[in-house]
């Protein structure tokens, strides 16, 4: 049996709230387990295995009818809570009832809990102000990648492979010639790289561009990578003409975004990808965020067959100690809470599987 590498009792990213629209439902593997997403009563989401306790039938195969998950194979009917209600002419409200997961529809995206359902607390889907205040504006988009979840969180958390896959957008040579700081609050990690007094690169000469402002005059650059548990990372980016305080300067000197990243495990080796930009300057203008949100979507198409060709190198040697330098300490940071997590998670599992009352009682028979 593998080694579980994902916390299951945690709130992930399942879908964009459009993907799960009308009468058809969508099926979706999240942290190994097989999903079935639809819309039942009163438009509300509902989550239940992806399976049918008739014959196995993947359940969003089927349709929605009353607000009930009908199966495509037989025409059973199961409810948001997992229970069979009815089938054409059969007696089945005997049936086992299927496992039903803890859902949210929150800020355009479907949250999803895989682990233990009476675990699940909504107060702990994080707060996304971009998604609800007008003075921001947001575009992105969904990749399948398939890698492990964590080789996407260490891409994001050290920011110097921009120079080189990137060259033609975001990179240039002043990111890795920039020293990088980390910290860890709590469960936590930030990384921070500064640059001062370069020339913007193309994205960010086009960004300048789309506030107003002139791209041909030297900026002050910012990367603030920020990793939250399980796997969700935001990065403060942008550029401000240079001497105007840099990631504190004057709206009307910068141009400034939040990249959004809700990393969710599909399987141990593979992952989807919910990608965005969040930018708080002329959200008003539908053209500027499609124009950002193609060249982001350019951008992060670049990572995917690096971090598959990766994965596949990792496969093919898995006794090969990867080296680790000072770039690598957010990444390192960020697995050690998720691994303290899944150890938490396991520890609390092993506890209820076999209490001391438990492993002392002796056998016994009951007589009927």
């Amino acid at each position: 049996m593998s080694q579980q590498t994902y916390p299951k009792n945690a709130w992930y990213v399942a879908a964009m709230s459009e993907e799960v629209a009308g009468s058809q439902p969508l099926g979706r593997k999240i942290c190994g387990e097989s999903i079935a997403f639809y819309r039942s009563h009163d438009n509300e989401i509902a989550a239940v295995l992806d399976f049918c306790p008739h014959r196995g039938a993947a359940l969003s195969l089927g349709y929605v009818e009353e607000g009930l998950l009908v199966c495509g194979y037989h025409g059973l009917k199961m409810g948001a809570d997992g229970k069979t209600k009815e089938m054409p002419l059969q007696r089945v409200k005997g049936f086992p009832c299927m496992k039903s997961y803890a859902v949210e529809e929150r800020y355009g995206f479907i949250w999803v809990w895989p682990g233990d359902q009476s675990q699940a607390d909504k107060s702990l889907i994080p707060h996304l102000e971009w998604a609800v205040s007008p003075e921001w504006a947001y575009g992105g988009g969904l990749y399948h990648i398939n890698c492990d979840y964590r080789l996407m969180i260490d891409n994001l958390m050290d920011l110097t492979h921009e120079t080189y896959v990137h060259a033609s957008s975001i990179g240039q040579k002043e990111i890795d010639e920039s020293p990088v700081s980390t910290e860890v609050e709590g469960d936590k990690v930030i990384t921070s790289r500064f640059m001062e007094n370069i020339m913007a690169p193309p994205f960010w000469q086009a960004a300048l561009r789309g506030n107003g402002l002139a791209d041909n005059v030297p900026v002050d650059r910012w990367q603030i990578c920020r990793f939250s548990p399980p796997s969700h990372v935001m990065i403060d980016v942008g550029v401000a003409h240079a001497g105007n305080g840099g990631f504190d300067a004057p709206a009307n000197k910068k141009a400034s975004s939040t990249v959004v990243d809700f990393i969710t495990p599909e399987t141990e080796t593979s992952i989807w990808y919910f990608w965005g930009m969040a930018r708080n300057f002329k959200p008003e203008d539908q053209a500027l965020t499609d124009t950002i949100r193609e060249g982001q979507g350019k951008i992060f198409a670049e990572d995917l067959e690096v971090l598959e060709r990766q994965q596949q190198n990792l496969l093919a040697f898995p006794d090969y100690d990867l080296l680790k330098l000072d770039i690598d300490a957010g990444g390192v940071q960020s697995r050690r809470i998720i691994d303290r997590l899944i150890a938490k998670e396991q520890s609390a599992k092993a506890s209820i599987a076999v209490s001391p009352s438990q492993s002392s009682a002796p056998l016994q028979t009951v007589s009927f």
